[in-house]
């Protein structure tokens, strides 16, 4: 769409629907100018990346028993917006990210913790989401994109980006540290290793197969554990990965699985930070508090980032020393790529082009 054409009547959305527990392609109303409250922008999508936690958030509107379009992890174009005080004008390229809007208000808000704001608006799982081609979202969550960032590029960064740069300074890690990676042939695994590289950090990659230890290798990953090939050693593994055997200093666990969240709790050096970020649905982290307390090791969870984390997290990307390796799908194929998710044989991360 080029800016003098006019705002369509419809557009294509993949709509969830909790009575198939299926997504489809359906054609539905286009917002236009004169449907945007104060504060709102309308944008046409052109990529949206898919993220582990789109798979959640169908399974909410399934549990809901509704209908729902979610993505938050949109580029592309802010076509029309009611908002005089916007510094952004049509034309602008931007993302739209997992938080649509936030009250700017409370102690969360005013402290940079946008994602705990309780007025909080969510893509996706309040207001829908960017796997469709145009979208309202509010102008004060906007990320403009760096000049020099690829619309593609930029997508798996609004949401798994912005996540691990904020997990890896939430970790408490100075340059020269370690730090082990569970589930770092995912997308946000990925992303870890190359965020982590960037700070001058040291990456143990936890994952397995040959597959994903190349993906690994080729982030810039240090060492690789094969949590597979090291059974019920995968402790000592982790922590012989490090010079001094201690252990890393700490674990940004993307791991998807609960099940690689108690090893990599338990190979962290005394004083390390275990950092939660994979979404494990339903489950508990079993943490010993008397060895904790003993080994003073901590436990963080990191959700999202808020406004300037995600515009420092694309900043650093559009150098160019982030760069997620995705494949770019078709619209048609998004449940097929669902489908690769929740089998677990999905490599990387995948943007769905949505200009057809």
């Amino acid at each position: 769409m080029t800016l003098n054409e006019t705002i369509p009547k419809t557009h294509l959305a993949a709509v969830y629907s909790p009575d198939t527990g299926r997504t489809t392609i359906e054609s539905v109303p286009t917002p236009q100018q004169g449907d945007l409250a104060p504060g709102q922008a309308l944008v046409r999508v052109l990529f949206s990346g898919v993220c582990g936690s789109d798979i959640n958030l169908n399974a909410a509107a399934k549990a809901a028993n509704k209908k729902l379009v979610v993505g938050h992890e949109g580029t592309g174009l802010l076509v029309a917006l009611n908002d005089p005080l916007c510094r952004l004008a049509p034309g602008a390229r931007v993302g739209v990210k997992y938080i649509a809007d936030t009250c700017n208000q409370c102690d969360f808000c005013l402290k940079g913790n946008d994602m705990l704001c309780p007025d909080m608006k969510a893509h996706g799982r309040h207001v829908p989401g960017t796997f469709q081609q145009y979208v309202i979202a509010y102008t004060s969550q906007l990320a403009p994109l760096p000049d020099a960032i690829d619309l593609v590029d930029a997508a798996p960064i609004l949401c798994g980006g912005v996540t691990v740069y904020k997990a890896l300074r939430d970790g408490g890690v100075e340059p020269g540290d370690w730090v082990s990676i569970p589930g770092a042939g995912g997308g946000c695994g990925l992303l870890a290793i190359q965020y982590a590289k960037h700070f001058g950090l040291n990456t143990i990659a936890v994952d397995t197969g040959a597959d994903k230890e190349a993906l690994a290798r080729a982030q810039g990953a240090d060492k690789w554990v094969d949590f597979e090939s090291a059974g019920g050693d995968l402790i000592k593994a982790v922590k012989a990965a490090t010079p001094d055997g201690f252990g890393p200093h700490a674990s940004i666990i993307c791991s998807p699985s609960g099940d690689g969240y108690p090893p990599a709790f338990a190979s962290l050096r005394p004083g390390g930070t275990a950092v939660l970020v994979g979404l494990p649905e339903g489950y508990a982290l079993p943490v010993d508090v008397c060895l904790s307390i003993r080994e003073k090791k901590h436990v963080k969870a990191c959700f999202v980032g808020n406004r300037q984390e995600a515009i420092d997290a694309l900043r650093i990307a559009a150098t160019g020393a982030v760069k997620c390796p995705v494949a770019v799908r078709p619209f048609a194929d998004l449940q097929a790529t669902y489908d690769e998710m929740l089998a677990g044989t999905l490599r990387g991360r995948v943007v769905i082009d949505l200009r057809a």
